[in-house]
């Protein structure tokens, strides 16, 4: 199965677009790819000498992951990704396990949990691509439109 380009699903674009592409897609989850470039600006303040990729961008990954899910999804259904942004609205249970350097490839999956009065909440994980566990993260998602947005 082909995906559509992830720029035609969720807003981000580079240099804060973490995902390369999606691999596959099942009713309730997703899973794509993401290879870190050494040349990332972050990486020159984080950590200078011996980079990292930061943890925060980690999650954002997974975020976006999630609203590729959620725009595939709307899109099956016959309707547009959603009114607005997917934006998140919770997150818990963080735990980070293993340090991501440039050059690795990750594989983020998302699987939804459970949906409510407009919120979904889901669980994410990294894994490096020899299977080596990355991060785990539960968190809830929103489609808005953020106040103060310039209308479309």
């Amino acid at each position: 199965m082909s995906f559509p380009p992830v720029t035609d699903l969720i807003p981000h674009r580079p240099p804060f677009l973490f995902i390369d592409e999606i691999v596959s897609q099942t009713p309730d989850g997703l899973l794509a790819r993401r290879t870190w470039r050494a040349e990332e600006d972050f990486y020159r303040g984080h950590y200078p000498g011996a980079p990292i990729t930061p943890g925060v961008l980690l999650c954002e990954a997974v975020f976006q992951a999630a609203g590729c899910h959620l725009a595939l999804k709307a899109r099956a259904a016959g309707g547009p990704p959603g009114a607005g942004v997917p934006l998140i609205a919770k997150i818990s249970d963080v735990r980070f396990r293993q340090p991501v350097y440039p050059g690795d490839t990750i594989l983020l999956e998302v699987k939804e949990k459970d949906a409510l009065g407009g919120f979904t909440m889901l669980g994410g994980s990294i894994k490096k691509a020899d299977g080596t566990r990355v991060l785990n993260v539960d968190f809830s998602v929103a489609w808005k439109t953020p106040a103060g947005a310039p209308p479309a």
